[in-house]
């Protein structure tokens, strides 16, 4: 009783209630909505019954296949681009290779590298365009329509005649450009917008139709609901395998429509669904205010002497001059606490790079059969489409069942593992090729007889990390962002990518034979010492998080909306705990 008494006292001192009904967010992520689908669960029954997912609501499936036709198209145009850029024009179809520039590797490696950088960047401005002016709804719609311009360039201008004209090399400079913004502008706002489809904030109890009780969770649902937006991800990255065959037997005409045509779909989906799809408008002047407030901050050397509430005791001149309140500042702090987790995603993506362009060349040196070396990759996607179901039907509950879950950081560790682990198995493989005929440790893209059935592993092992650190890190990304800068967080989540795209240039030059040894080595040696620095560093943030959750239970509004201070309220009743 005592215990349940501090608690009260704890959030009874952290609640903000708003007089005027005007000045409620529409849905802020501190807000605790009432539940009308069952009771809620009592101390007893969290300590009993296991905790499951609720039903996805089928306006998060409409979102999952706006993005599952975005990565489609993705996936299916940048496939071709190399080839595309560095050969010449063949002349005739079908061709063993396939090309239409003819401006050499380097420019095609520093085109492709570029387009990779843009549309990693560009979801930065993407969320400044939703969370401030349009809304994620209407910021996705206009930068389809964007999106589907650059396709329409790209896919004219590599027609044969654009082609023959030299309007190709100027045509696809356009494009990416185009493409790249408009990938943005899209990427930033369609995960945050697949999860605001749930909306209930609240557990309760669920008798199944066979009798037993559990409790559906709201962090279980957002766990799963996360799990099928990566799956539908993936499944739309196979179209590379469709449009590099299409590149090599009949152009690169067709294999840039088919993405064109399969992104009408989706802007149909985005319009037609719009009466369906839960829409949180913009906060407006967020960013300005996140400006003015970290000037005060860098001032008084504190975020927290930066609330109007500390101002108006200690500083009345700065108070006058605050146009943001409590729990504003509170977001920020939730914000900052979930980039920092961030900034270990660099060396995990840097080992997820690894996938997409060093394993395809070492596939070259391998034997292959009659299957190209760059369709290995696709292995990694047809590992998450397998897995993904797996992990979300059995895995995950069973570990919930025995009220065993695995919060967002262990997850994320676990990733990390998995990636470290997939680089050592590979500089392993790399030795292998070493050591074997003809070519040994100079094979210069030469097959050495070795099976490239030998990687498969290193893609699995890939997929599996992705599934504890690429899922988890959107997941904790929308959690952890207050409503008003969901699109931000998430966009520099995003960015993460950019600075692994930095690394792997500086490990340009030890990547060639016969360094590539070394080079997975030393990747795989970072990993692991990030992994362990990383749940030294931000274990302690899995206890808030379930802590986070045991307040939460015990919120109850009345007919007022209320606002928690869920960031001062957790570290002081942990600290209550602990006395």
């Amino acid at each position: 009783m005592m215990e349940e008494e501090k608690k009260n006292n704890i959030l009874e001192s952290t609640t903000i209630t708003y007089d005027n009904e005007t000045d409620i967010d529409p849905a802020p992520s501190y807000i605790e909505h009432t539940n009308t689908d069952g009771p809620e669960p009592t101390e007893e029954e969290w300590a009993q019954l296991p905790e499951v997912s609720d039903t996805i609501p089928k306006a998060a499936f409409l979102v999952i296949l706006i993005e599952f036709c975005e990565r489609f198209t993705y996936y299916g145009l940048s496939g071709p681009f190399q080839n595309y850029i560095q050969n010449p024009d063949p002349g005739s179809y079908p061709a063993a290779t396939p090309g239409a520039m003819g401006k050499g590797q380097q420019t095609a490696t520093s085109l492709t590298t570029f387009f990779q950088f843009w549309c990693y960047i560009t979801p930065v401005f993407g969320a400044i365009v939703a969370d401030q002016f349009w809304g994620k709804y209407k910021t996705i719609l206009v930068f389809s329509i964007i999106y589907l311009i650059g396709l329409f360039i790209l896919t004219l201008t590599s027609i044969p005649a654009g082609i023959a004209s030299g309007a190709a090399f100027p045509g696809f400079i356009v494009a990416i450009i185009i493409l790249g913004l408009a990938t943005g502008g899209i990427k930033a706002n369609v995960s945050p917008l697949v999860a605001e489809q749930y909306r209930s904030k609240s557990a309760y109890v669920k008798t199944l139709k066979n009798g037993n009780r559990v409790i559906v969770t709201p962090q279980a649902t957002y766990q799963k609901i996360f799990n099928y937006f990566y799956w539908g991800i993936n499944i739309g990255s196979l179209s590379a395998i469709a449009t590099t065959e299409l590149e090599k037997n009949v152009g690169f005409w067709p294999a840039y429509l088919m993405p064109t045509l399969m992104y009408i779909p989706c802007i149909i989906v985005v319009i037609l669904g719009r009466k369906h799809y839960v829409q949180n408008p913009p906060r407006g002047s967020v960013f300005v205010e996140a400006g003015r407030l970290f000037l005060l901050a860098f001032k008084t050397k504190s975020l927290e002497a930066c609330k109007p509430s500390n101002l108006n005791r200690e500083r009345p001149e700065l108070a006058e001059k605050c146009t943001w309140d409590d729990v504003f500042v509170d977001e920020l702090k939730r914000t900052m606490k979930a980039c920092i987790v961030f900034c270990w995603f660099p060396i995990y993506w840097l080992c997820y790079a690894q996938m997409t362009n060093n394993l395809v060349s070492m596939a070259g040196t391998m034997l292959t059969g009659n299957v190209p070396n760059d369709i290995m990759q696709n292995i990694d996607p047809i590992a998450l489409i397998i897995l993904i179901p797996l992990m979300d039907r059995f895995f995950y509950p069973l570990l919930r069942k025995f009220n065993m879950p695995m919060r967002p950081i262990a997850r994320i560790t676990c990733g990390f593992f998995f990636a470290a682990a997939a680089m050592g198995y590979t500089a392993g493989i790399q030795a292998k090729v070493y050591a074997s005929p003809p070519y040994y440790d100079d094979p210069q893209g030469r097959q050495n007889w070795i099976s490239a059935a030998y990687l498969i592993p290193s893609y699995v092992l890939i997929a599996i990390s992705e599934i504890f650190g690429s899922i988890t890190g959107m997941e904790l990304a929308y959690k952890k962002a207050p409503q008003s800068m969901k699109s931000i967080v998430m966009a520099l989540f995003l960015l993460t990518n950019c600075f692994a795209s930095i690394l792997a240039f500086a490990l340009v030059s030890v990547t060639v034979d016969p360094k590539l040894v070394w080079m997975y080595t030393g990747i795989c040696a970072a990993m692991f010492i990030c992994t362990i620095l990383f749940y030294i560093c931000h274990h302690k943030l899995d206890d808030t998080d379930a802590a986070e959750d045991a307040i939460q239970r015990d919120v109850v509004l009345g007919n007022k909306q209320t606002a928690l201070d869920e960031e001062e309220a957790v570290v002081e009743y942990e600290a209550e705990k602990n006395i």
